[in-house]
C-alpha cells in the first residue's frame, strides 16, 4: 500500500486504442509510492482501453479513468486531467510506456527545480516483457537547461534516431504552471510537449535533467508518434512564431527559437510539396514551388537529401546510446 504522506505525483496517461498496451503503463505508475493519482483519459477509443486501464486498479483508489466520446488529442486529454486532479506535481507518461521501479526516488530526492527529467531508455517492443525492472546503474549528474540549449536539442538531424531532448518526460510543478497559465495548445498534435516547455523556460523555469534513468520508452513499428499529419508540421511551426510573438526573450533565445521555426518550416514545405505531387501531378507541385519561392531550399534539400541517403553511411553519431542490457538511452549511459 503506498505511503500517502509522500504521495505528491499525478501521473496523466492520454490513451487512444492502447487497450494492449494501457494495463502495463497504469500498473508501473501504481507502483511507485510517491504516486497519489493515476488519471487515465480515454481519448474516443474504438477497442477497451478504458477497461483494460481498470482492470489493473490494485484497489488504492488512486486510479481515476475518464473517456472522452471523440477524440480530441493529447494536449486536450493532458489540459483536462491536469484540471480535474490536484496532486502538485505533474508526470506525464504515454500509454504504450512504462516506468522503471523507483522512477521517482530520485527525481525528486532534491527540490531545486520547476521541471526535472530523468534518462530514457528505448526498449523493442518485441523484449519488453525482458526489461529489467530498474536500472540503478547511472549517476545523477544534474545539469540545468535554458531555453537555447533546450531548443537547439529540439532540431533533429538526420541520421540521428529519436535523439532530440522534446522526448524527456518532466515532472512538472502545478504551481509553476498555474501561476503562468500555462497548459498544452490543444490545437497542436506535434510538439505539443515542446511548446509547452519553451513556454515555461521564457517564463524562468528551472529545467533539471538528472542522468538515472526512471522512463521506458518502447519502440514500435506503428506508433503514432512516429507518423504525423503535414498540417501538424504547419502547427509546430505556427507555435514557435507564436512564442516569438507573445514571450519576452533575450535575443539568443529568439534566434534559437527562430531556427526551429525554419528546421519545422522546412520540414512542412517538402511534406506539402510531396503532397500536392501525389495528390495533383508533378506539374502543380511544380507551380507551388514556383509560386512560394522560399520553400524551394526547403524542397531541394529535403529531396536531394532523401535521393541520396541511400549512397552515405548512416548519419551522424546515435545521441540515443547503447547501453547495459541492449538498451538504448536517450542520454549517455555512462556511469562514470
Amino acid at each position: 500500500m503506498v505511503e500517502m504522506a509522500k504521495a505528491s505525483v499525478c501521473v496523466i496517461i492520454a490513451a487512444k486504442n492502447a487497450a494492449d498496451t494501457i494495463g502495463m503503463a497504469v500498473a508501473s505508475a501504481l507502483r511507485e509510492k510517491q504516486v497519489a493519482e493515476v488519471v487515465v483519459i480515454d481519448d474516443g477509443s474504438a477497442d477497451g482501453t478504458a477497461s483494460a486501464a481498470r482492470a489493473v486498479d490494485d484497489g488504492s483508489s488512486r486510479l481515476n479513468v475518464v473517456s472522452f466520446e471523440k477524440n480530441r488529442g493529447p494536449s486536450a486529454a493532458r489540459n483536462h486531467a491536469i484540471e480535474i486532479s490536484t496532486a502538485p506535481l505533474i508526470s506525464i507518461l504515454d500509454a504504450d510506456d512504462f516506468f522503471f521501479e523507483g522512477r521517482f526516488d530520485r527525481m525528486l530526492a532534491n527540490d531545486d527545480w520547476d521541471f526535472v527529467a530523468d534518462n530514457i531508455a528505448f526498449v523493442e517492443a518485441e523484449t519488453v516483457t525482458r526489461a529489467p525492472q530498474q536500472l540503478d546503474h547511472f549517476l545523477d549528474r544534474p545539469v540545468f537547461l535554458d531555453l537555447v540549449a533546450f531548443v537547439d536539442g529540439n532540431i533533429s538531424k538526420r541520421g540521428v534516431r529519436r535523439g532530440e531532448i522534446g522526448f524527456l518526460k518532466p515532472v512538472m510543478r502545478r504551481a509553476f504552471l498555474d501561476a503562468h497559465r500555462l497548459r498544452y495548445r490543444e490545437e497542436m498534435r506535434l510538439g505539443e510537449d515542446y511548446d509547452l516547455y519553451v513556454r515555461a523556460l521564457a517564463n524562468g523555469a528551472r529545467y533539471k535533467v538528472i542522468h538515472s534513468c526512471g522512463y521506458g520508452a518502447v519502440v514500435r513499428g506503428n506508433s503514432l508518434s512516429g507518423s504525423h499529419r503535414t498540417e501538424d508540421l504547419r502547427k509546430l511551426y505556427e507555435a514557435d512564431r507564436a512564442i516569438l510573438a507573445n514571450c519576452s526573450l533575450t535575443p539568443q533565445a529568439a534566434a534559437a527559437v527562430r531556427r526551429h521555426e525554419s528546421h519545422a518550416r522546412g520540414k512542412y514545405e517538402l511534406r506539402h510539396f510531396l503532397d500536392i505531387k501525389k495528390k495533383s501531378g508533378a506539374g502543380a507541385a511544380l507551380r507551388y514551388a514556383l509560386t512560394h519561392p522560399f520553400a524551394v531550399p526547403a524542397i531541394a534539400g529535403g529531396i536531394f537529401m532523401d535521393k541520396t541517403e541511400r549512397f552515405r553511411s548512416p548519419g551522424g553519431v546515435e545521441i540515443a546510446t547503447q547501453g547495459a542490457g541492449g538498451l538504448r538511452y536517450l542520454l549517455p549511459s555512462s556511469a562514470e
